[in-house]
């Protein structure tokens, strides 16, 4: 009996155990369904958009992490970093090269590198770990805007929005008398499109009339910055806007040719010539983000961390550039709360010595 029912299964034996087979490797093959190994070699992608000083910084928090955690590249880890220097062609083709199977882990900073790796990544589910994003829930990329832990299981990361209102009280607190204010934006950055809204919302609120501008290259910055100028605006403010933040020198340029300031959500910009930046200190965001990349290669599951919003606040100041603009001051809280300072006697960082320009800066401007 028993050797009736075997003859009468033996043709459909080979084609079912081929199928338990490769069902079986697909299975073992599909990074979403277990860790990474804590003892295999990894290969670990690093992207980013540009080369621009947040995300520049962020990557460069990243690898400091994941070398304290012991992922040192060239001995434990291999890191490959890709840049797409602002070319979306590029980025998409980096995108598919770090999706492809050849890396264990992909780590991005910058939005348009969430969100190229992420729409390729839909097919492969390489483990992403994403920050210096501002909002990756406006990102197109299934990260939910209310629940924490509603994203793709195998893609996780942390969001740095900067408070517009926060930048803007800063503002006011320099200019009482601030009516007017330019941003240059692109249109095709979800993040810029993010902080234009909160703009938006932030300058009804404080009574500020928001001209704005669009610019689709960095070589059409300056001159959408001088069209605002134009129209009456008093000072710039630079948002979380890649492109134009590529090209921020030609915002500076564009105001003060016009006499009006600029100011930023991207510390570090003062060295350009920027009043103040009021933003995230981008290093520390990097090595959140490196720490949560170390943890996904322990072994830690994507799909158990949720999306925050990490903004370790960071003001700087230029009072050397702020000397050219009459109507605007410092106050001693500004001064107390501030980083970094430059003054005639250079860049001061925290508690260093900050000079006389400092003390003058505090006094209201004659009229």
């Amino acid at each position: 009996m028993l050797y009736r029912i075997l003859k009468t299964l033996q043709p459909f034996l080979l084609p079912v155990s081929l199928i338990v087979v490769v069902a079986a490797m697909l299975l073992a093959m599909d990074p979403t369904n277990k860790p990474l190994s804590a003892t295999a070699p990894r290969r670990v992608a690093i992207v980013q958009h540009a080369s621009q000083g947040a995300l520049d910084d962020g990557v460069t928090g990243i690898l400091r992490a994941l070398a304290a955690r012991g992922f040192v590249d060239g001995k434990t880890i291999q890191v490959q970093k890709f840049n797409a220097q602002g070319e979306m062609a590029t980025a998409n083709d980096i995108a598919r090269r770090v999706t492809d199977g050849s890396f264990d882990l992909v780590i991005t900073s910058s939005t348009a590198s969430l969100q190229t790796v992420a729409n390729v990544n839909r097919q492969h589910h390489v483990p992403h770990v994403f920050g210096i994003v501002a909002k990756a829930s406006a990102a197109g990329v299934g990260v939910s805007p209310t629940n924490p832990l509603d994203h793709p299981p195998y893609m996780a990361g942390m969001e740095s929005f900067i408070s517009v209102h926060r930048l803007l009280q800063v503002a006011r607190k320099m200019h009482p008398g601030l009516k007017k204010l330019g941003l240059v934006w692109h249109s095709a950055e979800a993040n810029s499109e993010a902080y234009t809204l909160a703009a938006r919302k932030a300058c009804a609120e404080f009574g500020i009339e928001l001209l704005e501008a669009t610019a689709d290259t960095s070589s059409a910055v300056g001159e959408a910055a001088a069209s605002l100028t134009s129209r009456g605006a008093e000072a710039f403010i630079v948002t979380g806007d890649v492109l134009v933040l590529v090209a921020v020198d030609s915002v500076i340029k564009a105001g003060k040719q016009a006499g009006i300031p600029t100011f930023t959500v991207t510390p570090g910009n003062i060295r350009k010539g920027t009043i103040f930046d009021l933003g995230a200190d981008f290093i520390t965001v990097g090595m959140e983000v490196g720490d949560l990349a170390a943890d996904v290669l322990g072994g830690r599951a994507l799909q158990s961390v949720p999306v925050v919003n990490r903004v370790p606040e960071r003001l700087t100041l230029n009072l050397v550039a702020l000397k050219k603009y009459p109507k605007w001051h410092v106050t001693p809280e500004l001064l107390a709360e501030a980083k970094v300072i430059i003054d005639a006697n250079g860049e001061h960082n925290d508690d260093a010595t900050r000079g006389n320009d400092a003390k003058l800066a505090t006094a209201p401007a004659q009229r």
